[in-house]
């Protein structure tokens, strides 16, 4: 299947509730795939295109409050449209799942992939003081895993929770592995607008409160859950560090061209290793730290001119040095090309 394909089929295998979406390029067989695989006829899962995508988001908000499991999916203009939408959801506390197909920029940019949309995804797009989940798939079979496990981590935490892809994984095909059917969940949960029985109070779910002082504890009450998000849910995976001198960081389609660069760099000689973050919000600073310890450098491989570098540079905090290396606008880099500058890198 295509990623995007397979992000469509496990959301209905997954029992998801609903979907919201509106078509882009590269992630519309996200939502003609939904439309053509008639889930509501298998599961009673509602698939709707809405007028635009900020209608899309506010949809995605409502089946949220009402403790659906609900998803929307887009490319990197899209997602900027939604971006007050999920400020909205994130500061409600509300799980949901959202896809973004990284496409190049800035502005409407080109159809082609990139990695350009770090900083929008990582360190909130909209305004306040806010995180979402960010979750960066590398293979087809990881855009079907990540969303049973994005919205298992949206749910934990009631946390809007972002699978961020890039347009080559979404296009490219390869074999996947895909779960059996779930049924969709009938749970009534505590804290979603379900109407009001005897038994308790209103729910009142809402991202706005006059009341500075109250603003503030509430933003506190922000800051100790995405604490314990960094402490408990990193995710990261590692190739040929244990006798590295250098390190690749690198995610998603950047951490599958590092990984044929790494043969081709031990094969001259030169003794490099790569890590990969699966989670770029937390981000695993802890592990880069300790591995700062122990290498002469690291390099950041991008498809942006330099986003992610800057986290890499936090983690290390001074202890080897940092460079990055990207190509943008839709082009890939080649194994080729991260060896050759990883040798620049190497001689200073």
């Amino acid at each position: 299947m295509k990623g995007n394909e397979a992000i469509a089929e496990a959301a209905i295998r997954v029992g998801a509730d609903g979907y919201f979406g509106y078509p882009i390029t590269p992630q519309s067989e996200i939502l003609e795939y939904l439309m053509e695989a008639n889930p509501q006829a298998r599961t009673g899962m509602v698939v709707l295109q809405a007028e635009s995508e900020v209608a899309a988001i506010n949809m995605v908000y409502g089946g949220a409050a009402c403790g659906k499991k609900v998803l929307t999916s887009s490319s990197s203009p899209g997602i900027s449209l939604k971006q007050e939408g999920i400020t909205y959801i994130a500061g409600a506390e509300l799980p949901c799942l959202i896809v973004n197909v990284v496409r190049g920029g800035p502005g409407l940019g080109t159809i082609q992939p990139a990695q350009s949309d770090y900083f929008q995804a990582v360190k909130g797009g909209g305004h306040g003081d806010y995180h979402l989940i960010v979750l960066a798939p590398s293979s087809v079979q990881e855009m079907a895993d990540f969303v049973e496990l994005g919205f298992d981590l949206a749910f934990k935490y009631r946390n809007p929770v972002m699978i961020l892809s890039d347009g080559a994984i979404g296009q490219m095909m390869e074999k996947v592995y895909l779960k059996p059917q779930q049924e969709r969940s009938t749970e009534i949960l505590p804290w979603a607008t379900t109407g009001k029985p005897d038994t308790r109070e209103r729910n009142i779910i809402t991202s706005l409160d006059l009341d500075a002082s109250r603003q503030e504890k509430f933003n506190l009450k922000l800051v100790a859950k995405y604490n314990e998000i960094k402490e408990k849910e990193v995710r990261l995976e590692e190739f040929e560090t244990d006798d590295a001198e250098y390190i690749l960081v690198a995610y998603g389609t950047s951490a599958r061209i590092c990984q044929k660069a790494i043969k081709l760099a031990r094969a001259e000689g030169i003794k490099v290793g790569l890590l990969r973050p699966i989670t770029l919000f937390p981000y695993p600073a802890r592990r880069l730290n300790e591995l700062a310890s122990n290498v002469k450098g690291m390099l950041a491989v991008e498809m942006s001119t330099g986003q992610m570098v800057e986290d890499v540079m936090l983690a290390v905090n001074g202890k080897t040095r940092v460079a990055h290396y990207g190509r943008m606008g839709g082009i890939i880099p080649t194994p080729e090309e991260v060896v050759e500058n990883l040798k620049k890198f190497i001689k200073g």
